[in-house]
């Protein structure tokens, strides 16, 4: 179900409507099936559940450094992405200079073997835990075979 939330200083929100001169609306907001849905989640996401995404996303990371010789690994616990960059991408200059034809090759390659991740290499691919130690590892092999073929 999708759902999203934000927060911040309460000044910020603050300025919100009602309260204030911003008004922030979305599709699903108070959706209440929605919300329901994710606050199912929530009272699931226990330490164990962020330890276990932190593991396979450090096995995914490694994997693709291994695999993607001239590419580079970005991961922050689950989530991760692979840039056609020599070096790690910090800024916008970084990310512009990145070769994203060449990631889209790679995309419509694991596209092909049935691997679906993001289509832009500027956006994060999403681990979670339906992904196992088999599909990390699938996912890594076809990305060797781009990079060796």
């Amino acid at each position: 179900m999708p759902l999203a939330a934000f927060g911040g200083r309460a000044d910020v929100m603050g300025r919100l409507a009602p309260a204030g001169d911003v008004y922030q609306a979305g599709t699903l907001s108070g959706n209440p099936l929605a919300t329901a849905a994710g606050l199912a989640v929530l009272r699931r996401l226990t330490p164990d559940v962020y330890e276990e995404l932190e593991r396979r996303g450090a096995r995914l990371e490694t994997g693709l450094a291994e695999a993607a010789p001239g590419a580079h690994v970005q991961r922050v616990g689950a989530m991760a992405t692979l840039f056609f960059h020599d070096g790690p991408v910090r800024d916008f200059e970084a990310a512009a200079s990145s070769d994203t034809e060449r990631y889209g090759a790679l995309f419509r390659h694991l596209l092909e073997r049935g691997i679906y991740v993001a289509p832009s290499q500027f956006e994060a691919m999403f681990l979670s835990l339906a992904h196992g130690n088999e599909e990390i590892d699938r996912t890594v092999e076809a990305v060797a075979d781009f990079f060796a073929g």
